[in-house]
């Protein structure tokens, strides 16, 4: 089954839902790069906000998260658009702590609590919109929450949860961002925050293999959730070897002269997708 994600409405349109499986997905990014639990769990907790943030905007517009705790993982950088794609990838993939730590502490201890995290919005506008919080949890999940109440001007509940196996492959990812409509009263955030300590921990419900559709109705039970639209979503990188062939002739001729001079070929690694493009000296002397 592809991962996919919903959109909704509850509470009598007050309140707008976004929730998402993105296992596969997330899965995928872990393949790539490699990732230790810790790892993996803070890269799918930023992909996973990231693939729901991407979802609130439309058309052609983007959005790039990084993540820059200090810790050390060193950075997380995710790309999303408004089409379900999303790719990411951290500096350090298999950082020097104990492999088998799980859970939040990990997430906190690989992360850093001494950086920023920035959301840049590419809507078209002659400057992208940048939005910034310190990160104060370094858990990822309640520093969106910052982020999103204080940079997007909207009281939400953000969760996700990734469940990692033995063998650092990824069992299970998910989760949910509900907002507050501007006209609705600022209790319903509460009454949802209090419903949400009835329940077990996000992590735990992804899982037990609960749909987007078993979260929302577990979350806001009693809000007559309304699902508005369905879509997948999937690991989506913008590298291609034409990309990659059209940075090399970005160099220049006597650049690429050097290169068939001194090494007779060339390679080109893509960071978030970890893709490798390997380009012969007859290849290159095509280029020149």
């Amino acid at each position: 089954m592809t991962d996919y994600l919903v959109k909704a409405m509850a509470f009598n349109d007050q309140v707008r839902a976004y929730a998402v499986n993105s296992t596969l997905t997330v899965g995928e990014a872990s393949r790539r790069h490699r990732t230790v639990a810790a790892t993996s769990d803070a890269m799918g907790r930023s992909m996973t906000i990231g693939v729901m943030l991407g979802a609130m905007l439309k058309g052609e517009e983007q959005i790039m998260v990084k993540i820059d705790g200090g810790g050390p993982i060193g950075k997380i950088l995710v790309d999303a658009n408004a089409r379900g794609g999303v790719r990411g990838f951290v500096t350090h993939p298999k950082p020097s702590i104990t492999k088998t730590l799980i859970g939040d502490h990990a997430v906190k201890e690989v992360v850093g609590t001494n950086g920023l995290l920035t959301v840049t919005k590419d809507i078209g506008l002659k400057q992208p919109h940048i939005g910034y919080v310190p990160i104060e949890s370094g858990d990822i999940v309640e520093d969106f929450n910052a982020y999103i109440t204080n940079s997007e001007q909207a009281l939400s509940t953000v969760s996700v949860g990734v469940q990692v196996n033995n063998d650092d492959t990824i069992l299970a990812a998910g989760g949910f961002i509900v907002q507050l409509m501007p006209s609705a009263p600022r209790h319903l955030i509460a009454e949802i925050n209090a419903k949400m300590a009835t329940l077990p921990t996000m992590t735990t419900m992804v899982g037990r293999g609960l749909s987007p559709e078993e979260l929302l109705q577990e979350i806001l039970s009693d809000g007559d959730v309304r699902i508005l639209d369905k879509m997948a979503i999937q690991f989506e990188c913008q590298c291609s070897r034409e990309r990659m062939e059209n940075a090399i002739k970005s160099l220049g001729s006597a650049e690429i002269a050097d290169m068939i001079a001194t090494d007779g070929q060339a390679s080109g690694n893509c960071h978030f997708c970890n893709e490798d493009y390997h380009f012969t000296k007859e290849q290159l002397q095509e280029l020149l």
